[in-house]
């Protein structure tokens, strides 16, 4: 692993401000870039330190506090280890702010964090990549649908309601998608059952997206997330030689 550089930045969105950190390897070189979109619990520690294992494999990485209409980091009072089951408070804290980040909202907001990510000498030019993990895996979705000239590849990781018969539903943005895209489903996550899964496979593949959906066994929702009790090491793992795959065919 390279040395690496980590940092806090504020980046100017139409509403307002996010706060931000940005990891990169410590040779002061332009890298090819990668937005890592949170979980719901934000941005933390733990994401911080996901950043940093991405920028010591060789990528400029910014992760956004995508809650920054509510407040700088943190703008939630979590514990060091977070089980929800013991605090279940916590979700009456989250819900509303996640229902009120809007696709529209939302994608306002990439639009800034991709300008971002395009002016800062940190980054190579060209298309960038994206990685999500719960709601983030919505997030990167969304963002390679709406923004496909500026993505290159797209990752989800234990996301949630991906493909469903909403009218703003993730799933729906697959014809605009030209990045190739990786999704890990959790296969003991209520909120992406099989019959999800599977309209997002049809879906993927009848709009031409290169794609690979897989689900890992055992893995609950939040499995890559090693401050929460849903982690699993062994789908820690895999995720990240899937994730590292998919950057080295990309760039």
């Amino acid at each position: 692993m390279a040395s690496v550089q980590g940092t806090a930045v504020d980046i100017t969105t139409e509403d307002g401000v996010a706060d931000a950190y940005v990891a990169h390897p410590g040779d002061g070189l332009p890298h090819p870039g990668v937005l890592l979109y949170m979980d719901a619990f934000g941005l933390r520690p733990h994401l911080e330190s996901m950043a940093d294992r991405l920028a010591g494999a060789g990528y400029t990485v910014l992760v956004p506090n995508v809650f920054y209409r509510h407040g700088r980091t943190p703008v939630f009072d979590l514990p060091e280890f977070i089980d929800p089951s013991a605090r279940p408070e916590i979700w009456g804290q989250i819900g509303p702010v996640m229902q009120s980040l809007t696709p529209e909202l939302a994608m306002r907001d990439a639009g800034a964090y991709l300008r971002w990510l395009a002016d800062s000498p940190l980054v190579a030019g060209g298309p960038v990549a994206l990685t999500g993990y719960c709601m983030g895996a919505r997030l990167a979705l969304f963002t390679a649908g709406t923004f496909p000239d500026r993505v290159a590849a797209a990752a989800g990781f234990h996301g949630g309601r991906l493909a469903t018969d909403a009218p703003d539903s993730p799933h729906l943005v697959a014809e605009h998608v030209t990045a190739e895209v990786y999704f890990g489903h959790a296969d003991e996550d209520g909120s992406m059952p099989p019959e999800q899964q599977q309209l997002l496979e049809e879906t993927l593949t009848a709009a031409g997206v290169r794609h690979r959906c897989e689900v890992y066994p055992g893995a609950h929702h939040g499995y890559t997330q090693a401050d929460t009790a849903a982690y699993s090491k062994e789908g820690d793992e895999r995720h990240w030689a899937a994730l590292l795959d998919l950057l080295k065919r990309t760039f």
